[in-house]
């Protein structure tokens, strides 16, 4: 009522939204007037003089950045100070761009919304247009045929193929999609109902803003919309000499992909635009890059792709040590055998409750009663018997009663409950412990009665200290104890998730056996996650639940959120037809407005009342009863459900009716587009899941029509309001007929877990008997707040999600930038300059202080190779910073000094290379040494003549700086997943484990940095030139290729095993990769020698490998 009367007196949202883009309207309405008599060409031309004014907008900023980029490459590598600050201007003026490109897109806004709808008007009406061939009309007619080239002239037709069928353009946009366009341009979510065209408006800001040259990104929900709509609107731009393509047509990392990002406009699912982010972070070499930066995208089906995909992150992940060593197998039996006990006392309990509760029940008898209830329902809450039983009349208030006296004070006496069962389930949380009682059983007949038990660590370590063993005994007995804890973790560990897999995850509803592979369904969409892996080891559960091949456990290579990885693009928008529910989460993470679009014509449909029933049987015979007679009427019925079981249930029951009809679930997803299409052919029955066919219409022939459109019968409530709404806008598009009804149960889980109390209460009071149906507009309602408190609790889980990536995310953009540093090697040397600073600095902390010069000088010696630069005397008396000054300096110095000489002795070998008329290899490769490791630098034979050695170094500097982040970030990540896990623990303390996860990250991503610094600076401070080259004969070594990287595999929710394709780093790495992006920790490489000496090594020689120490002592023995 409240909300109802504030609309009266102040108006609602979707007004004033359109109030202030009406004025914008009625200025393309007016800009499409003056196109009206312009020739095709003159059509053309409009857009080439709308790319000349942005171009002119921006040419001083643009002339800026191009002057400083060359005075940043012509400034002497001495002069860092300078340099940094050239490119944090380069920086600013990029930002500054941004801003006046919005400015400039404003302005011709309204003229290139006209272009757009008159092209769109002119490939309607005419059929065929005449325009004087470019020479992109020449290369679209040698491979498509809706372009023909005649002389001087082409010819565009209006038909092409889209999704390999013959599409005929027909579509001119009304002015509420001109809304729709401005909305989106404006970054802006715009809510469009099923059958407004959300395609077609979209083709308005994705022109615009492809004018810019600065890539257009539009992100569909699946590779088949993604293909169908860049190979449907694609003529529309390509028409005015804009390119498009689509990536999910192209294998990642190639070449075709790399091209793709290149168009002004880009098609794709938005796994494959993230990956393409992560991949790009694990390349090495700027070759391998495929994606520019993120400026503009535009997400279809806005709030499936942010909401709920972004519940789980993006993974590139490969095996870890010992990942396949798993107690799944052996665990198993005895997981069956407790299920089997725990089944039979439930049973017991059940039984016990049933005799117990009968008219005129003592008090004693009463409580016995529910708390054999409550354990029953403790230990098995998805067993049918007790949800059953649940649905009889004053049960379900009788548990709740229960439960909240077990639960209160803090749980005090849930152990009284708890006493008699093998292990407890808590649903709403998920979750599942073993009980004392389960254990006692588990370990019955074993000589280790702690076999299950969890070791008191510190107890032990402390008694460890206090006995009188020697302290190699304690060390001895220490790591015992630590193993044993490590093993009785994890075994616990397999342990619930296999009870979990067990009791709280079905076959066909969570997930479905496909290629002898388990494959999760998501939830929302009723699609297969393909690739995607539950997480913590319960996929593994799962796998040897269902006997089949249990994957090895894998650890994160690299990973992002997609709220993340979307918040990086300059502009965002998104387009759906259900998003205003979700209207503050979009604002509280992404900062986008959601504004409701009006139709274009009014909605026709009839959404009724729901009609809830006490059990799924009863719900099921009358929604098949219905369901037959909207049949035989002639209308098209789209049965909606929310599970895999659920669907082929009715289909049976169906088949018993004998009612033909068609299934379209996550088993047969591939069929979906044909389905789709027979969908709204009259008497047709299709059972799908609530947002099967999302992003595409059924459309209705004129008879369906008068018969009464589409009827859409919802079998179940889904746990979003959005996923309801977008079952009922399947009918009534563009004002067509339709009716929508949902049938709801008591023995729904929605309704179990969070509605059915209070209609429980009210179907009681009114003396509801079994058959009968209750429907009322209070009771939708109630229905509906049962949504609202899904819908908060699943917001709180993202947004925990996002706030634990946000630590991960402000560590992965100091990486990642420094990765693209060194892969585009502009500012490398700023960076290495950094990392020399920050040890310097780390050395001078630690020992200033105490005044401890030994250990400073050892410092310097040890991790930078040079003597302390200051004596002793200096050292006590100097201010610390002066000292840190002092002591970087010398090392820049030093460093200049060894790169200029390297270069020196490196370039007379590679001129010999040069010079050598027989040789045909481009790249050398370059062996550099610190005594513990060497490295192959690839080199380019031209360059490397041309620079006189120089970019050597450079390359040198790149590839030492790939190398080392990428070791130590996997470690890093693998180090962030394990704290992520044991900070959960914090909760037991009533301590947060977010703010715990924070300051132990910063503490571990410092130390990752520390090491980092410490490794690059020390193997470029003191490497060298293995063998002198410049006074041997040579032997040129063979060219290595880089490859490209695998395909990843989409790791949503775990870290799953990807292709295990080894692939030579640019030109070798200090360690040789053995997944992509990352080095082998503890193996040396396979010596590769580009440079060999036909004179043998002398035994009292100095060894070549640079350690100073004589040939027999080092690597002759």
């Amino acid at each position: 009522m409240l909300k109802g009367l504030l609309k009266i007196f102040l108006g609602d949202k979707s007004s004033s939204d359109l109030k202030e883009i009406q004025p914008v309207v009625d200025a393309i309405l007016l800009a499409e007037k003056s196109l009206i008599n312009l020739s095709a060409d003159e059509l053309r031309a409009k857009s080439i003089d709308l790319r000349t004014r942005i171009n002119d907008h921006i040419a001083d900023l643009q002339g800026e950045i191009d002057e400083l980029k060359i005075k940043a490459e012509t400034m002497p590598e001495s002069d860092l100070d300078s340099k940094e600050a050239v490119f944090e201007r380069i920086d600013k003026l990029e930002l500054e761009i941004n801003v006046e490109l919005e400015v400039v897109l404003a302005e011709i806004l309204p003229e290139a919304f006209a272009l757009v709808k008159e092209t769109a008007k002119r490939f309607t009406s005419e059929g065929e247009i005449e325009v004087t061939a470019l020479q992109y009309d020449k290369d679209i007619a040698a491979t498509r045929d809706m372009v023909r080239v005649e002389g001087e002239k082409a010819f565009w037709s209006n038909t092409w193929k889209a999704a390999g069928s013959d599409v005929t353009w027909e579509m001119v946009h009304y002015d509420v999609q001109l809304v729709g366009g401005v909305s989106l341009h404006r970054g802006s979510v715009a809510e469009m109902h099923t059958g407004e065209g959300k395609t077609l408006v979209a083709t308005l800001p994705v022109f615009l803003n492809a004018l810019t040259g600065r890539g257009v990104h539009l992100v569909t929900v699946n590779d088949y919309l993604a293909k169908r709509d860049s190979e449907w609107m694609g003529p529309l731009y390509e028409f005015h000499g804009l390119t498009v393509d689509c990536i999910d047509k192209h294998q990642p990392n190639s070449e075709s992909r790399r091209e793709a990002y290149k168009c002004d406009i880009t098609f794709g699912t938005n796994n494959e635009f993230g990956f393409d982010y992560l991949r790009d972070n694990m390349a090495k070499n700027p070759n391998m890059l495929v994606q520019r930066r993120h400026h503009y995208a535009i997400v279809d089906e806005v709030d499936s792709v942010l909401i709920d995909e972004a519940r789980t992150p993006l993974i590139i992940s490969g095996p870890t040590p010992k990942g396949d060593e798993q107690e799944f197998e052996s665990l198993k039996p005895m997981v069956v055998k407790l299920i089997q006990v725990q089944q039979k006392a439930v049973q017991g309990f059940l039984t016990e409750a049933k005799k117990l509760l009968t008219d005129g029940l003592s008090k004693e008898d009463n409580e016995a009663a529910g708390l054999a209830l409550y354990r029953a329902f403790r230990g098995l809450p998805k067993s049918k018997p007790i949800i059953k039983f649940l649905s009889n009349e004053g049960m379900r208030q009788r548990l709740l009663k229960v439960e909240s006296f077990y639960l209160a004070d803090n749980q005090r006496e849930m152990h009284k409950a708890d006493e008699e069962l093998f292990f407890v389930i808590d649903e709403k949380q998920n979750q599942i412990e073993l009980s004392e009682k389960g254990i006692l059983y588990l370990t019955q007949g074993m000589d280790d009665d702690a076999f299950f038990t969890m070791p008191d660590i510190a107890t032990e370590l402390v008694a460890v200290d206090n006995s009188d063993a020697n302290d190699e005994e304690k060390l001895s007995r220490k790591q015992e104890v630590m193993q044993d804890f490590g093993i009785k973790s994890a075994r616990i560990h397999s342990m619930n998730q296999l009870l979990k897999a067990y009791t709280l995850f079905e076959k066909d509803i969570e997930y479905v056996i496909m290629e002898n592979k388990v494959k999760i369904v998501d939830e929302q969409t009723g699609r297969i996650m393909d690739g995607r892996r539950y997480s913590d080891g319960l996929h593994q559960a799962i796998e040897a639940k269902e006997n089949v091949k249990i994957e090895a456990a894998t650890q994160t290579y690299a990973t992002v959120t997609l709220q993340n990885f979307f918040r990086m693009y300059h502009k965002l928008a998104g387009m759906t037809g259900t998003a205003e529910t979700e209207a503050g989460e979009f604002w509280d993470i992404y900062k986008l407005d959601v504004k409701v679009i009006p139709t274009n014509k009014p909605i026709a449909r009839d959404d009724r009342e729901d009609l809830v029933y006490k059990t799924k049987r009863e719900k099921y015979n009358a929604a098949i009863e219905q369901i037959a007679a909207l049949s035989k009427a002639g209308r098209p019925v789209l049965v909606g459900t929310t599970t895999v079981e659920v669907s082929e249930l009715l289909s049976r029951m169906l088949d018993r009716q004998g009612l033909d009809h068609q299934v379209l679930n996550a088993k047969r997803h591939q069929q979906e587009a044909e389905v789709v299409t027979r969908a709204g052919q009259a008497g047709t029955i299709t059972i799908a899941t609530n947002m099967a066919g999302r992003g595409t219409d059924i459309k209705l022939t004129k008879e369906v029509k008068e018969a009464g459109g589409l009827a859409i019968i919802g079998t179940e409530r889904h746990d979003s309001r959005r996923v309801d709404r977008q079952l009922r806008g399947r009918a009534g598009r563009q004002g067509d007929p339709g009716s929508s009804q949902f049938y709801a149960s008591l023995e729904d889980d929605l309704m179990r877990l969070f509605g059915s109390d209070r209609v429980a209460k009210m179907m009681d009071r009114m003396g509801h008997k079994d058959g009968e149906v209750i429907q009322h507009k209070m009771i939708s309602k109630s229905i509906e707040r049962a949504q609202t408190k899904v819908e908060e609790n699943n917001f709180g889980i993202r947004k925990r999600l996002l706030e634990y990536d946000d630590v991960m995310n402000a560590q992965r953009e100091v990486i990642y930038k420094l990765r693209r540093n060194a892969l585009y090697g502009d500012r490398i040397r700023t960076d290495i300059a950094n990392m020399f600073f920050e040890l310097v600095e780390a050395n001078v902390d630690a020992t200033h202080e105490s005044k401890d010069y030994d250990n400073f000088r050892l410092a310097m010696l040890s991790n930078i190779g040079i003597e302390a630069p200051v004596s002793e005397n200096d050292f006590l008396s100097v201010d610390t910073d002066d000292l840190v000054y002092q002591c970087y300096s010398k090392s820049e110095q030093h460093y200049r000094s060894k790169i200029e000489d390297l270069s020196r002795r490196a370039h007379p070998v590679i001129q010999r290379v040069y010079d050598d008329e027989s040789n045909d290899f481009k790249s050398i490769l370059v062996p550099f040494s610190d005594g513990l490791k060497t490295i192959q630098v690839s080199a380019d034979i031209d360059e490397s003549v041309a620079t006189e050695g120089v970019s050597v170094m450079k390359a040198l500097e790149q590839q030492v700086v790939l190398a080392v982040i990428d070791l130590h970030w996997k470690e890093h990540l693998r180090s962030m997943d394990d704290l992520r896990n044991n900070v959960q623990h914090a909760r037991h303390e009533q301590k947060d484990p977010l703010l715990i996860y924070k300051f132990e990250s910063y503490e571990l991503f410092k130390q990752m940095v520390q090491k980092v610094n410490a490794e690059v600076a020390s193997f470029l401070m003191k490497c060298t030139i293995p063998i002198n080259a410049g006074e041997q004969p040579l032997r040129q070594g063979k060219k290595i290729d880089v490859a490209p990287l695998g395909k990843t595999s989409k790791a949503g929710v775990d870290n799953i095993a990807q292709q295990n394709a080894a692939r030579a780093a640019a030109g070798g790495g200090a360690i040789s990769p053995t997944q992509p992006g990352q080095p082998h920790p503890t193996s040396r490489p396979k010596p590769v020698d580009p440079i060999r000496t036909e004179k043998k090594v002398q035994p009292n020689s100095p060894c070549p490998c640079g350690s100073g120490k004589k040939f027999k002592k080092c690597h002759g023995k």
